[in-house]
């Protein structure tokens, strides 16, 4: 019988399938072999695509920063805008399995200039009035905290024991919301 071929490969495809195996496996268990197994090839094939295992989670980390960046809504000052990110970056942290854990780890992906990457990521709140270095300041704190905050929910025997004593989304808005205002 004869093997049907795989679909072609690209960036996109084997990024969905990166996720898929890391929802299956977690963090520990994504590997390109695993993910050439998972796509049909051989793992020097994905080496067409990403230098190495180290791209590949760096793209994954920036495709999980992309996601809360483009769930903020329109908002009118700063300090809102950093709130409302910090929200959607915990939950794109946990709409992932070892989310947090990924980004944490992961090196950046390339992404050509870095000055102008770094415009990339000041823009909304130099819309709002910053300027661009406290902007990078400014969500640079929020991602650690909110980084921080669910790498620690994300503990599952610590998670469960806490629980019992507090609401982890209640204390997380605290959180934030002190740490936001103390930027003013």
């Amino acid at each position: 019988m004869a093997r049907t071929p795989p679909a072609l490969l690209d960036r996109d495809r084997l990024l969905a399938a990166a996720f898929a195996q890391l929802e299956e496996d977690g963090l520990d268990g994504l590997s390109m072999r695993r993910l050439a197994a998972r796509v049909g090839v051989q793992a020097p094939a994905l080496y067409w695509h990403f230098s190495d295992k180290a791209e590949l989670l760096g793209l994954m980390a920036r495709e999980i920063y992309n996601a809360a960046h483009a769930a903020v809504p329109q908002v009118e000052d700063w300090q809102t805008w950093l709130g409302q990110f910090g929200r959607a970056l915990r939950r794109s942290f946990a709409a992932r399995r070892d989310g947090a854990r990924l980004c944490a780890a992961a090196s950046p992906a390339p992404s050509g200039d870095p000055a102008r990457h770094a415009e990339t990521i000041a823009a909304p709140l130099v819309a709002l009035g910053l300027d661009a270095t406290r902007a990078l300041s400014c969500q640079a704190v929020v991602i650690s905290f909110t980084l921080g905050w669910e790498s620690f929910e994300a503990n599952g025997p610590m998670r469960e024991f806490l629980r019992q004593m507090m609401d982890f989304d209640a204390t997380f808005e605290t959180g934030l919301d002190a740490l936001v205002r103390g930027l003013g």
